[in-house]
């Protein structure tokens, strides 16, 4: 739990002392309205003239005392929360931050639902935590050890019935904690599982009902939620069996108190004995109500301190966690432009047996179209992954420009390379945004925008959408059918004007008129930017430069089409399986 306060910076720590200064200034106040009460209550009890003098005097104290504790406790709520606060937005940052640098391997480990609930629910309890306990965690024990300390020369009889109900109150709140603790921990993972049932059901909500799968979409979601209400019933009402337990030991403290007070005055014959001992009972009395309050709060952090516990652990996690793939010293000037080579590259996933790909060697040239096709799961898209830095290489070497990419800067590599998704990946915004999107030097005109959409065949539904440009679309692109979401996608990359273009299995929502279409104007308007095409489609790659046959992973075939057609059996068990003979003759 101590470790999440490393990120603390001089201001936040700044603010942590002058709480600390405030509420040692609240406490020593609220701790001498009792001996002003004594004051008070001296002349009332005694057999003398009672002065008003005094007791004005005396009481215009405790009025000054309470208000300059009120205005203590005002300052110290306004510097706590809006610290509490603030270092909230700095953990979310952080994690923000760190998880866009994790490659696809970290994210896999964490999985997507869990990073949301941390960077959300953990970070939450982390600041309600700061917020309160920050205030509490130093205001109970110096309140409870000043309160002894001034009680501690009293009565001896007072003093072994407030212990007794300091120990019965310790003992309760240790087996309580004890009890809570793991349950805690289930809660959050609970929380995660809850919200990956959640994320699953409306991402596929459409599959969901062509299936009639409501029900049991339904029943898993109620077996989850099910277990964590239970879960959390069973936290609630241990944390609600506390209260009462306090109250009952602090309304016996008061009574055992007030019953050793009547014994020893009645006692004790002495009239200035007696009024001694009753203002000493309630001058005690009121102490040992403020050592108990000090635990009561201490009570109400222990509430919370387990579950923030368990969120500081998971937030630690994932700020602890360093990046598979970090920057390379950085390439000032590459010795080529728009070349792409992997050499006797293998890969397999971290902690899997088997190699996904095995001792793959081509090179692409300035300006080709090099294709990659193969059966599904024969590493395909893995394999231009590895290109961006998606996942980095198990063995072998795979070059940019002449040039390693473990050596570029994340940033230099990426500028580029235009990628696109096998899904087309639609931001919440408008076409502009979508289009222009990562641009921070503003570079990308609306010129380079409009002959993006043109050239990846866009601009038709583009020019129907209400605003054009400005037209809003949904996160996800829900209000686009699934080829405009990939011809957007495409017209994002081309917009960029990288020097290599990867294409993952881009083309397979577009019908081939599209396709065809699209096709020709990459081939006529980025004739010297270097095309990397993965696609199922025999149609669709058969004009290529150059085509990468890929089987289990193994590279057994490269050429062109006519080439492969008469060397390569995989690839000639493909193009027959989706075009006839005269088709394939005959182009």
């Amino acid at each position: 739990m101590l470790r999440i306060f490393k990120y603390l910076n001089k201001k936040e720590i700044l603010t942590i002392l002058a709480v600390a200064a405030l509420v040692v200034f609240q406490v020593w106040l609220e701790l001498e309205i009792p001996a002003f009460m004594t004051g008070i209550l001296t002349p009332i009890y005694g057999d003398g003239p009672l002065e008003m003098n005094t007791v004005l005097y005396n009481g215009g104290m405790m009025l000054l005392c309470a208000l300059g504790s009120l205005a203590g406790s005002i300052m110290t709520v306004f510097l706590a929360t809006r610290m509490a606060a603030g270092y909230a937005a700095k953990l979310r940052k952080l994690m923000f931050t760190r998880v866009e640098s994790f490659s696809a391997a970290e994210i896999n480990k964490f999985s997507t639902a869990s990073l949301i609930t941390r960077s959300t629910n953990d970070v939450t309890q982390v600041q309600m935590m700061v917020g309160m306990g920050m205030n509490l965690l130093i205001r109970a024990p110096v309140m409870a050890a000043w309160a002894l300390i001034k009680i501690s020369s009293n009565t001896w009889q007072f003093m072994a019935v407030t212990a007794s109900a300091i120990m019965l109150m310790l003992m309760l709140v240790v087996f309580l904690i004890v009890a809570v603790l793991p349950k805690f921990r289930k809660i959050q993972t609970l929380t995660d599982r809850l919200n990956r049932l959640t994320r699953e059901n409306l991402t596929g909500i459409r599959v969901v009902r062509a299936y009639n799968a409501e029900d049991y979409q339904e029943n898993k979601f109620e077996k989850a939620n099910a277990e964590m209400t239970k879960t959390q019933l069973f936290t609630n009402r241990s944390m609600q069996i506390m209260m009462p337990g306090l109250t009952l030991i602090m309304s016996g403290l008061t009574l055992g108190i007030t019953l050793i007070g009547a014994f020893l005055i009645n006692s004790t014959a002495n009239i200035a004995d007696k009024v001694t001992l009753a203002t000493d009972m309630q001058e005690f009395t009121q102490y040992a109500m403020q050592a108990i309050m000090a635990f009561l709060m201490l009570v109400m952090v222990f509430i919370i301190m387990p579950r923030a516990a368990v969120s500081a652990k998971r937030i630690l996690e994932v700020l602890d966690t360093e990046p598979g793939i970090v920057d390379g010293a950085g390439v000032k000037c590459p010795r080529e432009t728009g070349t792409v080579e992997f050499k006797n590259v293998c890969f397999k996933y971290p902690g899997a047996e088997e190699y996904v790909l095995k001792d793959i060697s081509f090179r692409a040239e300035r300006g080709e179209t090099v294709a990659f096709i193969g059966s599904t799961g024969s590493g395909k898209s893995t394999l231009i992954s590895l290109i961006p830095r998606f996942y980095e290489a198990t063995g072998g070497e795979v070059r940019v420009d002449g040039t390693p990419v473990t050596d570029y800067a994340l940033e230099d590599l990426n500028n580029r390379l235009g990628f696109i998704a096998q899904k087309g990946i639609i931001f919440g915004g408008t076409v502009r945004y979508n289009t222009a999107f990562g641009d921070p030097g503003k570079e990308i005109t609306d010129a380079d925008i409009e002959k993006a959409l043109e050239a990846a065949q866009a601009k038709e539904f583009v020019d129907a959408l209400d605003g054009r440009l400005e037209a809003e679309l949904a996160r996800g692109g829900t209000n686009l059918s699934g080829g405009q979401q990939q011809r957007l996608s495409i017209a994002r990359a081309l917009a960029k004007k990288p020097e290599i273009l990867i294409f993952d299995d881009s083309f397979s929502a577009l019908d081939y008129k599209t396709d065809r279409k699209l096709r020709g104007r990459l081939k006529t308007e980025m004739d010297s930017v270097t095309k990397l095409i993965v696609a199922q489609r025999i149609g669709t790659i058969r004009d290529a430069d150059k085509i990468v046959v890929l089987d289990n992973g193994e590279m057994v075939g490269c050429g062109k089409h006519d080439e492969l057609l008469a060397t390569c059996s995989v690839y000639r068990e493909i193009a027959y399986s989706q075009l006839s003979k005269e088709e394939l003759d005959n182009g």
